[in-house]
């Protein structure tokens, strides 16, 4: 029985990238119907990659062609060290990267006080105590409703870098702990160290919104009560 599961995952590896192979071959022709069946399958999940690892969300879509700009001038050089997948999401990230540079360079002086406080490059840092959190959790399993997933969406982009990219890509993206390292060209002890500690960030926003909105509900309350009186 085992055997017969390992040779039925050989066998669909295997048609995977026999797939993949006849794919990159088509676009390196330069068939216009392999590019777009790229960019069907993963415009929807570059853009909210992007979305979600630059400053200003509004670029994503700027971006997004950017990149799919860079596959097509690139695909030639690919090949295949790594899944089309990883490869398109390296460019992706690559991508992300030079938006967050161009802003600092160009609209810092347009950034909020608050802003100011997350460094896109070192981050902020962070105690001992904020990195005793359970590794196996992910603040977005909490999102079981829309507006959770749009309290920890907005949480998520005050993270610093490298953790926000390293949070989207494990705990949203779903991608294995070896993919996230090839795509950010870090090793595996640095993916599982940026995701303690994005994680720990990203719950300390989340608690802190908490507090915030329970203390600003017991002012009312105690302004209602006083009224009353």
């Amino acid at each position: 029985m085992q055997a017969d599961i390992t040779l039925g995952n050989l066998a669909s590896a295997l048609t995977l990238n026999t797939q993949e192979s006849a794919l990159v071959a088509e676009l390196k022709a330069g068939s216009e119907e392999a590019f777009a069946w790229l960019i069907t399958r993963y415009h929807q999940p570059i853009y909210s990659l992007l979305a979600r690892t630059v400053r200003d969300p509004a670029d994503a879509a700027d971006l997004t062609q950017e990149v799919f700009v860079k596959i097509f001038r690139g695909i030639g050089s690919f090949h295949a060290e790594s899944s089309l997948r990883t490869w398109i999401y390296r460019i992706a990230l690559h991508e992300g990267l030079n938006q967050r540079r161009w802003w600092r360079r160009h609209k810092q002086q347009e950034v909020t006080i608050e802003m100011e406080t997350v460094d896109c490059d070192s981050g902020e840092p962070t105690r001992l105590k904020e990195m005793l959190v359970d590794p196996s959790e992910s603040p977005f399993e909490m999102a079981s409703h829309t507006q959770t997933r749009e309290r920890v969406e907005a949480a998520l982009r005050q993270v610093p870098e490298p953790f926000r990219s390293t949070l989207i890509l494990r705990d949203i993206e779903g991608f294995v702990y070896e993919e996230v390292a090839e795509m950010l060209g870090v090793n595996l002890g640095t993916v599982k160290s940026r995701l303690v500690r994005g994680r720990a960030f990203l719950r300390k926003l989340l608690l802190a919104e908490d507090a915030e909105r329970t203390s600003a509900a017991q002012a009312a309350m105690s302004l209602r009560g006083e009224e009353a009186r």
